[in-house]
Protein backbone atom coordinates (compact mmCIF):
# COMPACT_ATOMS: atom_id res chain seq x y z
CA UNK A 1 0.00 0.00 0.00
CA UNK A 2 0.94 3.35 -0.85
CA UNK A 3 0.63 5.40 2.51
CA UNK A 4 1.07 8.60 0.45
CA UNK A 5 4.42 9.80 2.97
CA UNK A 6 6.82 10.93 0.09
CA UNK A 7 8.44 14.07 0.37
CA UNK A 8 6.61 14.82 3.48
CA UNK A 9 7.48 16.32 7.03
CA UNK A 10 6.59 14.15 10.97
CA UNK A 11 7.58 15.42 13.97
CA UNK A 12 7.72 12.14 16.53
CA UNK A 13 8.48 12.81 20.02
CA UNK A 14 10.25 10.57 21.98
CA UNK A 15 12.23 9.55 18.97
CA UNK A 16 15.47 8.51 20.70
CA UNK A 17 14.40 4.75 21.42
CA UNK A 18 11.76 2.53 21.93
CA UNK A 19 8.08 2.75 19.44
CA UNK A 20 9.25 6.55 19.03
CA UNK A 21 12.65 5.26 17.17
CA UNK A 22 10.99 2.92 15.18
CA UNK A 23 8.05 5.58 14.28
CA UNK A 24 10.71 7.89 13.00
CA UNK A 25 12.52 5.13 11.07
CA UNK A 26 9.54 3.80 9.16
CA UNK A 27 8.59 7.44 8.47
CA UNK A 28 11.65 7.42 6.12
CA UNK A 29 11.18 4.12 4.92
CA UNK A 30 8.04 5.80 3.68
CA UNK A 31 9.89 8.49 2.06
CA UNK A 32 9.38 11.24 4.76
CA UNK A 33 12.06 13.79 6.16
CA UNK A 34 11.34 13.61 10.51
CA UNK A 35 11.99 15.98 12.87
CA UNK A 36 13.33 13.81 15.79
CA UNK A 37 12.53 14.84 19.56
CA UNK A 38 14.19 14.04 22.51
CA UNK A 39 14.56 15.48 26.35
CA UNK A 40 17.98 13.69 27.32
CA UNK A 41 18.99 11.03 25.62
CA UNK A 42 20.77 12.93 22.79
CA UNK A 43 23.15 9.45 21.62
CA UNK A 44 19.56 7.67 21.11
CA UNK A 45 18.29 10.40 18.86
CA UNK A 46 21.68 11.05 17.01
CA UNK A 47 21.36 7.16 16.31
CA UNK A 48 17.83 7.51 15.28
CA UNK A 49 18.99 10.38 13.10
CA UNK A 50 21.94 8.82 11.82
CA UNK A 51 19.32 5.97 10.53
CA UNK A 52 16.91 8.08 8.87
CA UNK A 53 19.84 10.18 6.96
CA UNK A 54 20.99 6.60 6.11
CA UNK A 55 17.35 6.12 3.93
CA UNK A 56 18.09 9.48 2.03
CA UNK A 57 15.93 11.33 4.94
CA UNK A 58 16.48 14.96 6.30
CA UNK A 59 16.34 14.55 10.18
CA UNK A 60 16.03 17.46 12.57
CA UNK A 61 16.86 17.11 16.15
CA UNK A 62 14.54 19.33 19.00
CA UNK A 63 15.72 18.91 22.57
CA UNK A 64 12.62 19.46 25.29
CA UNK A 65 11.03 18.65 27.70
CA UNK A 66 7.28 17.64 27.33
CA UNK A 67 5.91 18.08 30.48
CA UNK A 68 6.96 21.60 30.61
CA UNK A 69 4.26 23.85 28.41
CA UNK A 70 7.36 26.44 28.12
CA UNK A 71 10.09 24.20 27.25
CA UNK A 72 7.26 22.62 24.17
CA UNK A 73 6.29 26.64 23.52
CA UNK A 74 10.31 27.45 23.20
CA UNK A 75 10.82 24.28 20.79
CA UNK A 76 8.14 24.37 18.10
CA UNK A 77 8.54 27.86 17.42
CA UNK A 78 11.98 26.41 16.10
CA UNK A 79 10.36 24.32 13.88
CA UNK A 80 8.34 27.40 12.24
CA UNK A 81 11.91 29.39 12.15
CA UNK A 82 13.78 26.34 10.11
CA UNK A 83 11.45 23.29 9.03
CA UNK A 84 8.94 24.03 6.45
CA UNK A 85 6.17 22.80 7.72
CA UNK A 86 4.84 19.70 9.13
CA UNK A 87 2.28 17.11 7.96
CA UNK A 88 1.87 14.45 10.85
CA UNK A 89 3.34 14.75 14.39
CA UNK A 90 3.42 12.12 16.64
CA UNK A 91 3.26 12.23 20.46
CA UNK A 92 5.28 9.57 21.86
CA UNK A 93 7.43 10.58 24.31
CA UNK A 94 6.21 9.37 27.93
CA UNK A 95 7.44 7.08 31.36
CA UNK A 96 6.49 4.52 33.57
CA UNK A 97 7.11 3.92 37.25
CA UNK A 98 5.88 1.02 39.12
CA UNK A 99 4.36 1.42 42.31
CA UNK A 100 1.37 0.01 44.33
CA UNK A 101 -1.79 1.97 44.34
CA UNK A 102 -1.82 2.74 47.97
CA UNK A 103 1.75 3.34 48.53
CA UNK A 104 1.88 6.14 45.78
CA UNK A 105 3.21 9.33 46.44
CA UNK A 106 1.59 12.73 45.03
CA UNK A 107 5.09 13.74 43.38
CA UNK A 108 5.02 9.79 41.51
CA UNK A 109 1.42 10.71 40.57
CA UNK A 110 2.67 14.03 39.41
CA UNK A 111 5.21 13.12 36.89
CA UNK A 112 3.15 10.43 35.35
CA UNK A 113 -0.05 13.19 35.01
CA UNK A 114 2.84 15.95 33.75
CA UNK A 115 4.93 13.94 30.95
CA UNK A 116 2.06 11.50 29.65
CA UNK A 117 -1.26 13.43 30.04
CA UNK A 118 0.00 17.21 30.51
CA UNK A 119 2.82 16.74 27.90
CA UNK A 120 0.30 14.87 25.55
CA UNK A 121 -1.48 18.32 25.69
CA UNK A 122 0.66 20.55 25.29
CA UNK A 123 1.96 19.15 22.15
CA UNK A 124 -1.24 19.08 20.80
CA UNK A 125 -1.88 22.83 21.60
CA UNK A 126 1.80 23.64 19.94
CA UNK A 127 2.09 21.69 16.81
CA UNK A 128 -1.52 21.79 15.82
CA UNK A 129 -1.35 25.27 14.40
CA UNK A 130 2.13 23.95 12.57
CA UNK A 131 0.21 21.51 10.71
CA UNK A 132 -0.64 21.77 7.26
CA UNK A 133 -4.17 21.47 5.85
CA UNK A 134 -5.30 17.41 6.16
CA UNK A 135 -2.00 16.84 8.57
CA UNK A 136 -2.57 14.75 11.07
CA UNK A 137 -1.33 13.65 14.77
CA UNK A 138 -1.34 10.80 16.27
CA UNK A 139 -1.08 10.15 20.33
CA UNK A 140 0.10 7.30 21.98
CA UNK A 141 -1.73 5.45 25.12
CA UNK A 142 -1.87 2.23 26.46
CA UNK A 143 -3.87 -1.00 26.65
CA UNK A 144 -3.38 0.28 30.82
CA UNK A 145 -5.67 3.12 29.62
CA UNK A 146 -8.72 0.59 28.79
CA UNK A 147 -8.26 -2.39 31.85
CA UNK A 148 -6.45 -0.17 34.45
CA UNK A 149 -3.33 -1.06 36.54
CA UNK A 150 -2.61 -2.14 40.51
CA UNK A 151 1.09 -1.38 39.80
CA UNK A 152 1.04 1.82 37.90
CA UNK A 153 -2.32 3.09 38.44
CA UNK A 154 -0.89 6.77 37.61
CA UNK A 155 0.38 5.63 34.51
CA UNK A 156 -3.04 4.16 33.45
CA UNK A 157 -4.84 7.02 34.20
CA UNK A 158 -2.90 9.38 32.52
CA UNK A 159 -2.90 7.06 29.36
CA UNK A 160 -6.71 7.51 29.76
CA UNK A 161 -6.91 10.81 29.84
CA UNK A 162 -4.81 10.60 26.39
CA UNK A 163 -7.59 8.97 25.12
CA UNK A 164 -10.36 11.10 25.72
CA UNK A 165 -8.25 13.94 24.66
CA UNK A 166 -8.01 12.48 21.10
CA UNK A 167 -11.28 12.62 20.42
CA UNK A 168 -11.78 16.45 22.06
CA UNK A 169 -8.72 17.32 20.31
CA UNK A 170 -10.61 15.11 17.12
CA UNK A 171 -13.82 17.27 17.59
CA UNK A 172 -12.43 20.23 18.07
CA UNK A 173 -9.15 20.14 14.77
CA UNK A 174 -11.85 18.70 12.31
CA UNK A 175 -11.97 18.54 9.41
CA UNK A 176 -8.74 20.25 8.89
CA UNK A 177 -6.58 17.90 11.16
CA UNK A 178 -7.03 14.43 11.50
CA UNK A 179 -6.44 13.36 15.69
CA UNK A 180 -5.99 9.76 16.32
CA UNK A 181 -4.64 7.21 18.90
CA UNK A 182 -2.98 4.06 19.23
CA UNK A 183 -3.19 1.96 22.35
CA UNK A 184 -0.08 -0.51 22.67
CA UNK A 185 0.11 -3.64 24.65
CA UNK A 186 3.41 -5.01 26.49
CA UNK A 187 6.04 -4.02 23.61
CA UNK A 188 9.79 -5.09 24.02
CA UNK A 189 10.78 -1.56 24.85
CA UNK A 190 13.01 -1.16 27.90
CA UNK A 191 10.06 0.66 29.10
CA UNK A 192 7.75 -2.59 28.54
CA UNK A 193 10.32 -5.02 30.40
CA UNK A 194 10.77 -3.00 33.59
CA UNK A 195 7.25 -2.90 33.57
CA UNK A 196 6.59 -6.54 33.17
CA UNK A 197 9.68 -7.72 35.24
CA UNK A 198 10.43 -11.13 36.12
CA UNK A 199 6.19 -11.80 35.11
CA UNK A 200 6.98 -12.23 31.52
CA UNK A 201 6.43 -15.23 30.89
CA UNK A 202 3.14 -16.37 32.47
CA UNK A 203 1.65 -12.73 31.62
CA UNK A 204 2.27 -13.55 28.17
CA UNK A 205 0.78 -16.92 28.30
CA UNK A 206 -2.05 -15.98 30.59
CA UNK A 207 -3.35 -12.91 29.51
CA UNK A 208 -2.19 -12.62 25.59
CA UNK A 209 -3.57 -14.37 23.01
CA UNK A 210 -0.57 -13.99 20.73
CA UNK A 211 1.92 -15.15 23.72
CA UNK A 212 4.23 -12.94 22.97
CA UNK A 213 5.52 -8.89 23.19
CA UNK A 214 5.30 -6.73 20.40
CA UNK A 215 8.14 -5.45 18.44
CA UNK A 216 8.59 -1.81 18.35
CA UNK A 217 8.35 -1.63 14.71
CA UNK A 218 4.74 -3.71 15.05
CA UNK A 219 3.68 -0.30 16.89
CA UNK A 220 5.03 1.85 14.49
CA UNK A 221 3.41 0.42 11.52
CA UNK A 222 -0.10 1.40 13.52
CA UNK A 223 1.02 5.12 13.82
CA UNK A 224 2.85 5.89 10.76
CA UNK A 225 -0.83 4.54 9.09
CA UNK A 226 -2.67 6.22 11.06
CA UNK A 227 -0.44 9.38 10.46
CA UNK A 228 -0.69 9.15 6.68
CA UNK A 229 -3.04 10.03 4.22
CA UNK A 230 -4.08 6.32 3.32
CA UNK A 231 -5.92 6.52 7.04
CA UNK A 232 -7.99 9.78 5.64
CA UNK A 233 -11.58 8.59 7.12
CA UNK A 234 -9.91 7.88 10.65
CA UNK A 235 -10.97 10.72 13.03
CA UNK A 236 -11.05 10.14 17.26
CA UNK A 237 -10.06 6.48 16.88
CA UNK A 238 -7.84 4.71 19.23
CA UNK A 239 -6.26 1.61 17.70
CA UNK A 240 -5.70 -1.26 19.85
CA UNK A 241 -2.86 -2.86 19.22
CA UNK A 242 -1.91 -5.93 22.49
CA UNK A 243 -2.01 -9.33 21.19
CA UNK A 244 -5.40 -9.75 22.41
CA UNK A 245 -4.93 -8.61 26.04
CA UNK A 246 -8.29 -6.62 26.13
CA UNK A 247 -11.24 -8.17 24.43
CA UNK A 248 -13.89 -5.41 24.61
Amino acid sequence: MDLGLEGKIALVTGASRGIGAATARLFAAEGADVVLCYHTNRAGAEQTAAEVRGLRRQAWLLSFDVGDAASVATALAEVGRSIPGLDAAVLCAGTNAIAPLLDLAAAEWDQQIRINLNGTFYMLREVAPRLRDQGSIVAVASVAAHTGAAHHAHYAAAKAGIVNLTKSAARALAPRIRVNCVAPGLTETEMGMQAIGSQAGDYLQKKLLAQRMAAPEEIARAIVFLASPAAGFFYGATLDINGGRDLR
